[in-house]
């Protein structure tokens, strides 16, 4: 059988016949590029919105949270490393079609919608779009927490479904490509892309020493602000995860971080700070 390449984003990954690749979700199945884990959901819970995080959006309500295995990204920090990090088999899932899950949101009213998040979604934008097409007409919100390194060409597709994003904005160019294996010029075509077609929030996990200069900071409020002041900034307080153990970081520091980006942004959160 022939190799193929999966454009779905950065990594370009030739895939064998029966291989997946780089994100252990996209496998070449006969000369197809199939969405190896569609349907296979690792984590299911009822979230407050703000948990994901939104704060401008819907606040005070519930979200049905969903999620499966495998990302695109390689973050050494990762919080959900033992969903994110591993392929089918080396976790539990359950296979949940769209029009059972469907059911599942519709069976609990105190819900908004359907929120994919948890491992990277995007990986799995088949199931995203399904689940979508059933639900949307039902009334109900579609919401991506996601890292926003996917084509442009996934986006097109998914966008006329999707009704809010919270994208992670980590790091500088050379973070991504050094330590997470990813594309800052991707994650800022995502957001340049959906900023005006659906509601959107932004997350930057602060790290000490990788992306809590005062300088970064600064530097992306004043690019988020170039789209648009009213987008909400999310600023994440680190703590040691994964293969990362560099003590929390510090609380004071980010309140002058938070005061940095408040130059330039309406909204300015602080999260984990407690």
């Amino acid at each position: 059988m022939s190799e193929i390449v999966c454009d779905d984003c950065m990594h370009h990954c030739h895939l064998a016949e029966g291989k997946t690749g780089f994100c252990r979700a996209r496998r070449n199945v006969h000369g197809q590029n199939v969405c190896d884990n569609y349907g296979r959901l690792t984590s299911m819970a009822m979230d407050p919105i703000e948990k994901k995080p939104f704060a401008r959006y819907y606040p005070g309500s519930l979200i049905l949270s969903v999620g499966s295995y495998g990302c695109n990204l390689a973050c050494p920090f990762c919080q959900n490393s033992t969903i994110s990090m591993v392929d089918d088999s080396h976790v539990t899932y359950r296979t949940v079609m769209p029009d059972h899950l469907a059911e599942i949101v519709m069976a609990y009213p105190e819900s908004i919608g359907l929120a994919f998040t948890y491992n990277e979604p995007l990986i799995s934008w088949e199931y995203i779009r399904d689940c979508a097409k059933i639900l949307k007409p039902q009334g109900k919100k579609i919401v991506l927490v996601t890292n926003g390194c996917i084509s442009h060409a996934v986006m097109e597709t998914l966008m006329p479904y999707i009704d809010a994003m919270n994208i992670d904005l980590k790091g500088d160019a050379q973070f991504y490509k050094n330590e997470l294996h990813g594309s800052l010029d991707l994650v800022k075509q995502t957001i340049t892309y959906v900023y005006d077609k659906c509601h959107l929030e932004v997350t930057t996990l602060v790290i000490p020493g990788k992306n809590d200069s005062e300088a970064f900071i600064e530097s992306e409020a004043s690019w988020l602000a170039s789209l648009s002041k009213e987008i909400p900034l999310h600023l994440s307080r680190y703590f040691p995860r994964y293969h990362y153990e560099m003590p929390a970081t510090d609380v004071d520091h980010m309140k002058k971080l938070q005061k940095c980006a408040q130059k330039y942004l309406s909204w300015v959160y602080l999260g984990n700070v407690w």
